[in-house]
């Protein structure tokens, strides 16, 4: 068994691309006078090249057979687990300070675009480390891009499933244009496709930020960590930039990129009619970001009524936008918080809002893009099937207008995005149960679950009233979290798919 997975070729691949990327924070720390840190990604960097250039030859002549699609997904849960172990090497040794569990956490929560960090922005890790840190959650979310069109799509995972005519784990493909395709070139063409889109889209976001007036250091990590809807940060988030309204407004346009696959590609199918504007999720998405903050800047004038001198309206526009930019953040799963967030929290009379910002984590955004959570599609397709099932309470003999997709959305589709709800339910009720055996309070656990199996690492200091420090778990819990960061990228579906007996026969 074991033999028969490290054939899978897509781990050497991505160990191969990881090993060349830490090149770069070992160029940077070398320029920054960080002689031990550049040392440290540069020797790791030519021995896991070397490594995996080895194991690639000794393993090429027993990787003829056909890759299937089931088995790439059982290499994309392997690189979730094992791979960090490789990124955690050139981490632990530069820091100097902390232990392989703590670079191994970090790792594993930087590649699933989660975010959340044992370490403050400032004091014990140098600029290049964050440099790693943001590139390793870059690359996760280029990962996800390429996954979803040529590994889970095809399986009809990963929110396909609500959409897809065929079931939830089996080898039929909702792709047109890569139907005849076989798994390793689908990964190819999907490749080919998307990392141009989504290195220029990075580029782009860079430029913006560097016009706003943010340090070109800064404004790439922040690019990068955008663009993978990380929330990775090295100056402890977005608000303690340089760049003002204007850098919060350019990253707050490219969050929509995570609300639906339609902003950047139309290789897979989501809607029934073309067009982002026809998009369910996107139509969704926009909806969570208008109602909102519209709740949040509201409940102020309602509980300002009578009272005189109140209609600040400087004050007032920066807290409406200071809810807008937060609310569409942590929609995206990402977790940057405006300069305003604090006007717009006092607005409202929230102290800690920690719900709202659950929830709209739990909610995530689209199919096949770097958000996590639940997903918009899912929340749609069960909305389509409670107003449906709402209509036949008054009408019993009614018949529904919707054909094709939509009667598959009402009916097989809500079926399937019910169970996934069930599922997630029990994950998070699971996950929350060992976080408290492992000494941590029912809240803490809470935000702590949630944050994971959503992949929104901020959670854990904006939700509650007291941050909570990922440096004072325990160990047991520290793994806990992390299994629940790779369950909440991959989802409980995908790893329900992995127990098909196909993967394992000969």
């Amino acid at each position: 068994m074991i033999t028969r997975l490290l054939t899978f070729p897509l781990i050497l691949i991505l160990a191969g691309i990881a090993a060349l990327m830490m090149y770069l924070p070992a160029i940077d720390a070398g320029m920054r006078g960080f002689s031990g840190v550049g040392k440290a990604f540069a020797f790791s960097g030519t021995i896991g090249l070397a490594l995996v250039i080895t194991v690639g030859l000794a393993l090429s002549g027993r990787s003829n057979q056909r890759m299937s699609d089931t088995q790439n997904l059982m290499s994309l849960l392997l690189a979730y687990v094992l791979l960090p172990v490789f990124l955690a090497i050139p981490f632990y040794t530069g820091a100097r300070n902390t232990t392989f569990l703590n670079a191994y956490f970090e790792m594993v929560s930087s590649f699933t675009t989660t975010g959340a960090t044992l370490f403050g922005a400032q004091g014990r890790l140098v600029d290049s480390l964050h440099l790693w840190r943001a590139l390793v959650g870059w690359g996760g979310g280029l990962l996800l891009w390429i996954s979803a069109s040529a590994v889970l799509a095809p399986l009809n995972l990963g929110g396909f499933e609500v959409t897809a005519r065929g079931e939830p784990g089996q080898d039929e493909t909702v792709l047109s244009r890569f139907e005849r395709a076989t798994p390793a070139k689908r990964l190819a063409q999907s490749t080919r496709v998307l990392a141009p889109v989504y290195i220029g889209l990075t580029g782009a976001l860079w430029i913006c930020l560097l016009i706003g007036g943010e340090r070109a250091f800064v404004a790439a990590i922040h690019a990068m960590s955008t663009m993978a809807t990380s929330g990775i940060s090295s100056i402890g988030g977005l608000q303690n930039g340089a760049a003002g309204f204007a850098g919060e407004f350019a990253v707050f346009l490219f969050f929509f990129f995570a609300l639906s696959r339609l902003t950047f590609s139309s290789d897979t199918i989501t809607s029934v009619r073309p067009g982002v504007r026809n998009d369910p999720e996107f139509r969704l998405g926009v909806l969570l970001l208008v109602g909102v903050p519209l709740i949040l800047f509201l409940r102020h004038w309602i509980a300002t009524l009578g009272v005189e001198d109140t209609s600040d309206w400087q004050l007032a526009l920066r807290a409406l936008w200071g809810a807008v930019f937060t609310v569409l953040s942590f929609l995206s799963t990402t977790g940057f918080e405006s300069a305003d967030w604090q006007e717009a929290r006092d607005w409202s009379g929230l102290g800690t809002p920690g719900l709202i910002l659950l929830g709209l984590s739990l909610v995530g955004g689209g199919v096949a893009t770097t958000a996590g959570g639940v997903k918009l599609l899912r929340v749609y397709a069960l909305y389509l099937h409670a107003r449906r099932e709402t209509e036949r309470l008054v009408h019993p003999s009614s018949v529904g207008r919707a054909t094709g997709l939509g009667r598959r959305i009402r009916r097989q589709g809500a079926f399937i995005a019910w169970i996934f709800f069930m599922l997630f339910a029990m994950s998070l009720t699971f996950v929350t149960a060992l976080l408290a055996l492992a000494g941590q309070g029912f809240d803490a656990a809470l935000i702590l679950a949630i944050s994971g199996l959503s992949t929104t690492g901020p959670l854990i200091l904006s939700a509650s009233d007291t941050p909570i420090r990922l440096l004072e778990l325990s160990d047991a819990a520290k793994m806990i979290y992390a299994m629940a960061m790779v369950l909440g990228r991959l989802e409980t579906l995908a790893l329900i798919a992995l127990l098909n007996p196909s993967i394992w026969r000969d």
